[in-house]
């Protein structure tokens, strides 16, 4: 019996987690039968995929190249097997799910029980980071993106739109004031990302045109839920989705700043998926599910006003 997609599966872990002794931990194997797998592998394929050191583990280039192969051909095979089950039983089997920190808090983990109960058999692994992840690396199933689509080698569907409001506190309004021009931004505290960003600077309508002004603080952040928080506790000015701050702006946690200068910019939100003949069932169901719940909602939030 070929036994390669076995050993394939635990040549991709071993590059997941970094090391043999995690994988066989995952796998449920011995560290030593892990190296003895990846060994093998080497043996018949003539290239050594990974380095080893007494503290860590490096993927070689023909490693890397082995492990995108080994992702292709694994979910190959669980396509098929999920395409053969279409029609005789329910969605089911593991669902990876990347979002971004503000998507998933206040979008979609709200509506995971209503899907946990339309999909019992669906398990969804579900990670959330504001950083971009490479999907096939990842295994990731269903991605949602922010903003215009770059990455050609990926399917997507339109979830909804959303535009951007520059919020603050009641306390940091009445401790600072209010800008009354996106130019006296300047003398105030800004929230902005670390990671690196198409583009870190703040758009404005003024006089017609669209300017875009860098804008400075006293703190950076890696994702928008930690603005979110700091903006509340009055430490500055940030920039956010509507979607994400509306209960913020209902309950005057938040109040919308400069609104007169809105440049009316509106990003796109995407349900990504990797570009295959057929979509596993249980990714199609969930994005099937996200655009029926959340697509009224995001067209409702580009339209709020204060």
């Amino acid at each position: 019996m070929d036994s390669r997609s076995g050993e394939m599966g635990v040549f991709a872990k071993v590059v997941e987690t970094g090391s043999f002794s995690a994988a066989g931990r995952v796998l449920n194997l011995t560290p030593s039968a892990v190296s003895k797998l990846v060994s093998r592998i080497e043996e018949r394929v003539g290239v050594q995929l990974i380095h080893r050191s007494t503290r860590h583990l490096a993927v070689t280039a023909e490693g890397r190249h082995y492990y995108d192969s080994c992702i292709r051909i694994l979910d190959d095979i669980e396509e098929a097997e999920q395409t053969i089950s279409i029609g005789t039983s329910s969605p089911k089997g593991t669902l990876r799910v990347s979002l971004s920190v503000p998507f998933g808090t206040h979008c979609v983990t709200p509506l995971l029980p209503e899907f946990a109960r339309r999909y019992p058999d669906i398990s969804v692994d579900l990670s959330l980071t504001d950083a971009k992840v490479d999907l096939q690396r990842e295994r990731v199933d269903v991605a949602v993106r922010m903003g215009p689509l770059v990455d050609a080698t990926f399917r997507a569907r339109l979830l909804g739109h959303s535009r951007k409001v520059v919020v603050a506190s009641p306390a940091y309004v009445r401790k600072h004031g209010a800008p009354k021009t996106p130019l006296e931004l300047a003398a105030h505290s800004c929230f902005n990302f670390n990671f690196r960003r198409s583009l870190d600077e703040w758009p404005f309508l003024v006089n017609g045109r669209t300017l875009h002004l860098p804008v400075s603080g006293g703190l950076v952040v890696n994702n928008g839920e930690s603005m979110r928080e700091l903006a509340i506790l009055g430490m500055g000015i940030a920039r956010l989705a509507h979607f994400h701050v509306a209960e913020d702006l209902r309950q005057r946690r938040l109040v919308e700043l400069l609104p007169a200068f809105d440049p009316g910019d509106v990003e796109e939100i995407h349900a990504i998926f990797a570009s295959q003949r057929h979509l596993p069932s249980r990714a199609r169901v969930f994005i099937d599910f996200l655009v029926e719940r959340l697509a009224p909602v995001l067209e409702k939030s580009v339209h709020a006003r204060r």
